[in-house]
C-alpha cells in the first residue's frame, strides 16, 4: 500500500495479536480507513516463530500453533481489505496525532483521526537484571533462541541453563531437550515458578527438567564462549547467599527474566506510564491521556494468554472507532486501587457507567481467597497466581450502578477467605 490518501481514519501501530485483532474490529465498526503500520516484512508479530500449540483455545474454541492462530486473523484483515503499511519504521508521534514514519520511500507523515498503539513489548536483557561475570558468545534472550531454533533451523548450544521461569523460557527448556539437547537446569530467583502452570508440568515436570526456586546464576563463565555458570541460592531480598555457590558447566545460558510494554512511541506523544505495567494509564474505552490515542495487547500490561491480547485490543478497535466517527466519551472519574496483593489493576480510571472488563494480577500466590472489587463485587477464587491473570466483567446494570454518587475510588483486594 502506498499513502497517497492520508484521509485516514484509524492508524494501528504493530501487527502482532493486538494490531491485527484492533484492526478487525475498528472496521467492523463501520470505520472505511483503517490502516496498519508495521516494520516487519510480514504481519502476525512473534506468532510466527511461536511453534508449539496453546494458542487460541479461548478465543477460537481450539487449540492451535502460534502461526494457525495468526493466520486466522491476517486472513480477516485480507478480507476487509484494511490497509497494511509493511516494512515501515514509525519514527515519531506528536500529542496531536502527527505520525512520523520511514520506509522505501522516504520520510512520510499521517495525521489519523485516531492512533491505536499495539507494539507489544520486549525481552529484559542480561544488563537489565545484572548478571556478573565475563561477557562472552551463547548469552541469549529466550525469544532470540526461540527465532534462530524454529525459524532460522540454527541450534544454539549443546549444554543449556535457563535462567528464569517465563514461559517462552520453560517452552524452550522442552524444545531444546527435543533436539537433543542437554537442559542443566531452569533457575528460578522467585520462591514460585513465573509462568503458567500447564508450561510447568508440560514443559518441565513431564521432561524431568529440574527447577531450582530461590536460585539465581551469580557469575557467567568463559572469554569467547560460554564455558559455564555459577548458581546460587538466594535470601529473601533475591541477594545470593555466599556459601551456596555451584558451578555448572554449559556452553548456552537462556534468559527468560520478563517483558517490558514497547512505550518508546507512547513516550513521544506525551503518554502517561504506569510505573508498575510499564504500559499507558487507560481508562476503560483503553484511551489513554492523551484523547484520540488508544492501546491495547502487551503494550499495556503483559498478559499471560494470546487470547486476552486479542481481547483486549478489540475493546480498544472497537472504541477507537466511536472516537473516529465522533462520539463522545464519559469522563474516566473513579480510580481502581491495587490493594491487598494486587499487583495492578488495568484500566486505572473508569467513568462508572459503561460495561468495563477489568484485569489485574496479584503479588504472590495464594489458596481459598476471595477478590473483592469495592463492595459490588465478591469472587471466590481456588487459588491465585502471579503468573496467571485475573479477569473480570462489571456490568454496569448489575455492578456499578449500585456505586455511591460522587465515587473516587474503588480498593481491589484479594484476601483469605473471612478476612
Amino acid at each position: 500500500m502506498t499513502v497517497e490518501d492520508k484521509n485516514i481514519d484509524i492508524l494501528i501501530i504493530g501487527a502482532g495479536p493486538a494490531g491485527l485483532a484492533a484492526a478487525i474490529r475498528a472496521k467492523e465498526e463501520g470505520v472505511s480507513n483503517v490502516t496498519i503500520i508495521e516494520r516487519d516484512k510480514i504481519l502476525g508479530g512473534l506468532l510466527h516463530q511461536c511453534i508449539h500449540n496453546g494458542f487460541g483455545l479461548w478465543y477460537f474454541g481450539k487449540d492451535m500453533s502460534g502461526p494457525e492462530y495468526a493466520n486466522r486473523f491476517i486472513n480477516m484483515v485480507k478480507d476487509l481489505g484494511i490497509n497494511i503499511l509493511l516494512d515501515s519504521m514509525v519514527l515519531n508521534i506528536t500529542p496531536d496525532k502527527k505520525v512520523t514514519f520511514c520506509n522505501k520511500n522516504g520520510v512520510q507523515t499521517l495525521e489519523p483521526k485516531a492512533i491505536i498503539l499495539t507494539m507489544g513489548c520486549r525481552e529484559r536483557s542480561r544488563e537489565s537484571i545484572m548478571v556478573s561475570g565475563n561477557r562472552p558468545a551463547g548469552v541469549f534472550t529466550a525469544g532470540t533462541a526461540q527465532r534462530f531454533v524454529n525459524v532460522e533451523g540454527y541450534i544454539p548450544g549443546k549444554e543449556v541453563v535457563i535462567l528464569g521461569s517465563g514461559d517462552i523460557g520453560m517452552i524452550m527448556a522442552r524444545r531444546l531437550t527435543l533436539e537433543g539437547l542437554d537442559v542443566k537446569a531452569v533457575v528460578e530467583v522467585l520462591p514460585f515458578v513465573g509462568g503458567l502452570i500447564r508450561n510447568e508440568v508440560q514443559c518441565l515436570h513431564d521432561f524431568d527438567i529440574d527447577i531450582l526456586l530461590k536460585h539465581t546464576v551469580s557469575w557467567i563463565h568463559g572469554k569467547e564462549r560460554v564455558e559455564g555458570v555459577t548458581i546460587s541460592e538466594v535470601d529473601n531480598k533475591m541477594i545470593p547467599i555466599a556459601g551456596t555457590e555451584k558451578d555448572v558447566k554449559c556452553d548456552t545460558l537462556i534468559l527468560s527474566v520478563g517483558l517490558v510494554p514497547e512505550n518508546e512511541l507512547s513516550t513521544m506523544a506525551g503518554v502517561k506510564l504506569d510505573p508498575i505495567t510499564g504500559g499507558p494509564v487507560v481508562d476503560e474505552y483503553r484511551m489513554t491521556n492523551i484523547p484520540g490515542i488508544f492501546a491495547g495487547g502487551n503494550v499495556v500490561q503483559v498478559h499471560d494468554l494470546v487470547d486476552n491480547v486479542s481481547w483486549e485490543s478489540e475493546i480498544a478497535g472497537f472504541n477507537a472507532a466511536r472516537y473516529a466517527k465522533g462520539e463522545m466519551f464519559k469522563e474516566g472519574k473513579i480510580r481502581l486501587i491495587p490493594g491487598n496483593n494486587i499487583r495492578y489493576v488495568v484500566p486505572q480510571v473508569i467513568s462508572g457507567e459503561e460495561d468495563v472488563t477489568v484485569y489485574m494480577r496479584v503479588r504472590e500466590p495464594k489458596e481459598m481467597v476471595r477478590v473483592k472489587i469495592g463492595d459490588v463485587v465478591r469472587k471466590a477464587e481456588r487459588i491465585v497466581k502471579p503468573s496467571s491473570m485475573l479477569k473480570y466483567d462489571l456490568s454496569h446494570e448489575k455492578h456499578l450502578s449500585k456505586l455511591t454518587e460522587g465515587t473516587k475510588e474503588i480498593t481491589i483486594s484479594c484476601s483469605e477467605k473471612g478476612k
